[in-house]
């Protein structure tokens, strides 16, 4: 799989500042996701009855919900839609945010709401390349059955994001600020008894003391005002007669819309 890692500046505009005026305060936001993360953007509304939301992709219209939600299509079921995004669309029907699966996508992401008039927010996506073997480090690691592993996000976190991890599904850590969490043993079936560290500054979790009942898909959900991002982490325990148990940690994982 070929992975890259890229910053998405979410540049938010009024409708003035589209229109070349100046004076008017923008409200931007900066992040690091890999390709194949899920990435959603929020419009922060509640959808009612009058209005109509519409998201374009460099000019083209990739998903629409209708005033009375009578008519909503994502990629290819909107007319004049593409292939581009076939199957990895998720629009949301109460709020109208978007989620984009395995996000690979450079370019201008625009969304209007009709409300009597157009309130258009703009969001760019910039998309850097990372060199194949920096890609195959961050995406592999091995270890011995008794040792640790960390899943390091990268530099995505921001002071006040929410961030949590699950594994298969249950939540075993959050952040919210400077505070943080880790699930009791009861709720996590005593399988991490006392082997979770949490970094408060980046985010990342390290497993201590693996174990082959640690196999599974780690997910962390970083959510801030604008966006949320989901990246998936692939954890494989697998024995070996002559070196015993190894774990293969897969950053980036991109599985199935299902899974995420």
């Amino acid at each position: 799989m070929r992975t890259k890692m890229f910053s998405v500046s979410l540049l938010v505009f009024s409708t003035f500042l589209l229109h070349g005026a100046s004076g008017v305060e923008t409200d931007g936001v900066s992040v690091s996701v890999m390709e194949g993360d899920s990435v959603t953007l929020h419009t922060d509304v509640e959808t009612n009855k009058q209005e109509k939301i519409h998201w374009y992709f460099n000019d083209t219209r990739i998903a629409q919900i209708s005033g009375d939600q009578s008519y909503i299509c994502t990629d290819v079921q909107c007319e004049g839609g593409d292939e581009r995004f076939r199957d990895r669309l998720k629009l949301d029907h109460q709020t109208g945010s978007l989620t984009i699966t395995n996000i690979t996508d450079t370019g201008l992401y625009e969304l209007q709401i009709i409300r009597g008039s157009n309130s258009p927010l703009i969001f760019y996506v910039t998309v850097h390349g990372v060199p194949a073997a920096e890609q195959d480090k961050m995406q592999r690691k091995s270890v011995k059955e008794g040792e640790s592993v960390t899943l390091d996000p990268g530099e995505i976190r921001k002071p006040n994001d929410l961030v949590t991890w699950s594994f298969n599904d249950s939540l075993i850590t959050e952040i919210t600020g400077d505070q943080s969490k880790i699930c009791t043993d009861d709720q996590c079936d005593e399988r991490f008894r006392d082997r979770l560290k949490l970094d408060h500054q980046t985010g990342s979790l390290t497993i201590t003391n693996l174990r082959t009942t640690d196999s599974g898909l780690y997910k962390l959900q970083i959510s801030s005002h604008r966006f949320s991002i989901i990246r998936s982490f692939r954890v494989t325990v697998t024995g070996s007669p002559d070196t015993g148990i190894r774990v293969t940690v897969l950053r980036g994982y991109r599985g199935s819309p299902q899974d995420l």
